[in-house]
């Protein structure tokens, strides 16, 4: 989230405490004369030889078709990589100047980008900016009164920028022994996983297992002197995944007072305990749930009549917003909402009405946008990170990418593009416009022998993405226990402009669901989405399921789905 309004409007530029942040004055306030542009630069992740920065530049002149951000470090930084604009760098002068598809800079409008670098001794901050050579942050050729500084984060339950920012992660014990129990899991079992809080009996433990208390306990043995975030998926709304059978959960759709009192109430509970004062706590908030109001409802193909039934009733809203409302006042709380995967909401029909929705649902039961830190998206599926070898803007054969049958008119084709893009949209919607997203990156690595090196042939649109495209699912609608899918990029901190974190927030090796029917006394239900055998239905254009055979109930361990993401992993395990 960004700093305090007053803070943003006071500071010219700062060093805010361990975040390094330097913040712009917001034009057009009362008391604050226009400046011909502003730029926010701020350094994610800072490791003492080498950092991470996010750098926006927003403009007030007239508008642009291209741009070129320049600054110059005080110190010996060197810049090696940058994404979402060409960053060069001649001594201490950098040149960060728009890629091909955002040099559109209308009036007003703000364009982001970041890049990675080095240094020794002191990683101070720049101090002036211009854009297209002009001076930005200041009126009329002289600086701002700079105003009183925000001191940044000052102590435990501090609210900060990006809470994964220069902090460890928490690595549930009971998963690492499971990862670690598999042949070549030692490799990945110290990775931070998310806690599934999936049923009430969750909170305090199931079948001898550890309960939320006992993992915060935990949290705080691991966290030391620094910084830990703890991960948690907050994960029982009735009428829970109206339209997948496999993840349903113990709750009707009509017991959202059930799920206010006896599974959100005391998990606000135990997270407000100022024992835990000390921990960063994330939560991702009822993953699957809002986006099927707006994509499996009504006259559409894709519609089942529990979604219906659950969009009728407004208990998705009612039970987001309360979740957001407790949860969010403990001080130390970040609430990440589920946002999808771009394979779910990246068409045109799907992308604006699902920001609406979520900021529906952000201001219902006493929740306001300020309860939401942000939104991660690709949760518990496999979308690919980036598409390399392809853009939504390619042509081939006389034929836009976006008319083959992969990539189907949708906007997107790839997660990040999509969290970039979806986050610009979730702003319009008016969310605080320093959210952040996190993507899970637990099983959309694609590696292996099937990984392409380059695109497909060019004899038809279709041959091209086929050939190219790093995701091997069957269909863009198959979610359960894919096969062929791989472990992706391991978990880190502000790898990409607006990006948060990748997470891998769905812990590798747990079941989407079982394979054929198994009975079970915790709400699972069969989906024919994880029979190998099933040939689909409106939502994966009636193509086969993807799914490995023999799985156990979703959330169960799944050693073959484990090893087989070892195996596919990308970038690859040692």
């Amino acid at each position: 989230m960004s700093r305090s309004r007053t803070a943003i409007l006071a500071a010219l530029a700062l060093v805010a405490g361990a975040s390094g942040t330097a913040l712009a004055v917001v034009p057009g306030d009362a008391g604050i004369t226009a400046v011909p542009c502003t730029v926010d630069y701020k350094v994610q992740n800072d490791w003492g030889s080498g950092f991470t920065a996010s750098v926006t530049v927003t403009n007030n002149s007239a508008a642009k078709s291209s741009w070129a951000v320049k600054w110059s470090y005080a110190g010996n930084q060197k810049i090696t990589n940058g994404w979402n604009a060409k960053v060069t760098q001649s001594g201490t002068a950098v040149t960060a100047a728009n890629e091909s598809y955002n040099g559109t800079l209308a009036t007003g409008g703000s364009a982001s980008f970041g890049f990675q670098g080095t240094y020794s001794g002191s990683n101070a901050l720049p101090t002036t900016f211009t854009l297209d050579g002009v001076t930005c942050n200041v009126d009329g050729g002289g600086p701002t009164d700079p105003g009183p500084t925000d001191p940044g984060p000052t102590g435990p339950g501090t609210k900060v920028d990006n809470p994964y920012a220069g902090a460890k992660v928490y690595v549930n014990p009971e998963w690492s022994a499971k990862a670690a129990a598999e042949p070549g899991g030692s490799r990945v079992s110290n990775q931070p996983t998310g806690v599934w809080l999936d049923r009430i009996a969750a909170i305090n433990g199931v079948n001898g297992g550890m309960g939320l208390r006992a993992h915060l306990d935990a949290a705080l043995a691991q966290k030391g002197s620094g910084e830990l975030v703890v991960q948690l998926v907050i994960y029982n709304l009735p009428g829970r995944d109206c339209a997948a059978l496999a993840s349903n959960g113990e709750l009707g759709p009509t017991e959202i007072d059930k799920y206010k009192t006896q599974y959100i109430d005391p998990i606000a509970a135990i997270l407000a305990d100022t024992k835990y004062a000390g921990l960063r706590i994330v939560n991702t908030i009822e993953i699957d749930s809002l986006p099927n109001l707006v994509t499996n409802t009504g006259s559409r193909a894709t519609a089942t009549p529990q979604c219906d039934v659950m969009k009728a009733n407004g208990n998705y809203q009612k039970g987001v917003g309360y979740a957001l409302n407790k949860l969010g006042d403990a001080p130390n709380v970040y609430n990440y909402i589920d946002a999808g995967h771009h394979g779910w909401i990246g068409w045109d029909d799907n992308f604006a009405p699902s920001a609406a929705l979520f900021k529906e649902a952000a201001t219902t039961e006493g929740a306001t946008v300020n309860d939401v830190h942000g939104f991660i998206t690709n949760t518990a599926n496999y979308s690919a990170l980036k598409e390399n070898n392809f853009t939504i803007s390619d042509s081939v054969a006389g034929k836009s990418v976006r008319e083959s049958k992969w990539v189907d008119w949708n906007r997107y084709v790839d997660e990040l593009s999509f969290a970039q893009g979806f986050r610009n949209q979730l702003v319009t919607a008016g969310f605080n416009s320093g959210i952040g997203m996190l993507i899970d990156t637990s099983r959309n690595g694609w590696g292996g022998t099937a990984r392409p090196a380059g695109p497909g042939a060019t004899t038809s649109v279709d041959t091209y993405i086929d050939g190219g495209r790093y995701d091997r699912r069957i269909h863009i609608g198959n979610w359960c226990n894919q096969a062929g899918a791989g472990l992706g990029e391991r978990p880190q901190a502000a790898p990409a402009a607006g990006i948060d974190a990748y997470v891998w927030m769905k812990p590798p090796g747990e079941s989407d669901g079982s394979s054929s029917a198994i009975a079970n006394d915790e709400g699972k239900g069969f989906d024919r989405m994880c029979d190998p055998t099933y040939t689909g239905n409106a939502r994966n254009g009636n193509n086969l399921s993807g799914a490995l055979p023999n799985a156990p109930v979703s959330g169960h361990w799944f050693s073959a789905q484990f090893q087989q993401l070892m195996q596919n992993a990308y970038p690859p395990l040692p």
